[in-house]
């Protein structure tokens, strides 16, 4: 995991006098699980919104798949897969038909959408209800229907801005086992959350509060090194020690 899918320097982010994300600098890797934990607020999705090319920076540099932050926002946002926090598929239409959507809107050539659609049915189930309409599937299954959308391309990096949030905890496991399965197979995976056990799943990560990354490194480094916390009990009781530390601090 040595080659940077993500390049980010004294990255920040204004509205007016407000400053949401606050001169940060990270780099994500080749099949890496990367993380940004805070609490609602902290600035995670504003910095998500800027790698996906949605928002511009207000100062700083970056590059994402190898494509300028400022200058090829559009080709960033064809390059890579990006599942939003807010639900964002087409609930009028059926699963199969907001699945043939993104196979257009992504351009995967006519002769492989067969192939596709039944890796999606194979990969997320879902083929006995293909005809139902979206607006009306369960959140589980929604999610599962956006995540595979967001992939359907088959992206360098996949960006997740709290894709767990609102589901059950079988679901929740379930997404970590394929997220887990994608960065073996060399897929780049960054994913926001505010869930401490989530977090302990990521093999590396910073830690945001304000726009400011305030710890970074991988779960256990974070815990342990960076603020010499015990993790014996868990790196999650810890990493719930750690954020309310910092925050009481701020």
């Amino acid at each position: 995991m040595n080659e940077s899918v993500v390049e980010v320097i004294e990255l920040e982010k204004r509205f007016g006098q407000f400053v949401a994300v606050d001169r940060i600098s990270f780099s994500v890797h080749q099949g890496e699980i990367f993380g940004l934990l805070g609490a609602n607020g902290s600035g995670k999705s504003t910095t998500i919104r800027m790698l996906c090319g949605i928002l511009e920076p207000s100062y700083g540099y970056g590059t994402v798949v190898g494509f300028d932050l400022r200058r090829e926002p559009e080709k960033i946002k064809s390059a890579i897969g990006y599942m939003s926090q807010k639900f964002s598929l087409y609930e009028d239409l059926t699963i199969l038909e907001n699945i043939r959507l993104y196979l257009g809107i992504y351009q995967v050539p006519r002769a492989r959408w067969s192939e596709k659609v039944e890796w999606f049915f194979e990969t997320f189930g879902l083929r006995e209800s293909q005809g139902r309409k979206t607006g009306d599937l369960p959140p589980g299954w929604k999610q599962r229907l956006a995540l595979g959308c967001a992939i359907l391309h088959e992206p360098q990096l996949l960006i997740l801005d709290e894709p767990t949030s609102g589901v059950d905890l079988v679901t929740r496991r379930s997404f970590w086992s394929f997220i887990k399965e994608l960065a073996e197979k060399g897929t780049s995976v960054m994913v926001t959350t505010h869930y401490m056990d989530e977090a302990t799943n990521c093999h590396r990560l910073i830690l945001l509060n304000e726009g400011k990354i305030i710890a970074s490194g991988t779960p256990r480094e974070i815990v342990e090194n960076t603020l010499g916390l015990d993790s014996k009990g868990g790196l999650q009781e810890a990493f719930i020690r750690l954020v309310s530390r910092k925050v009481q601090n701020e």
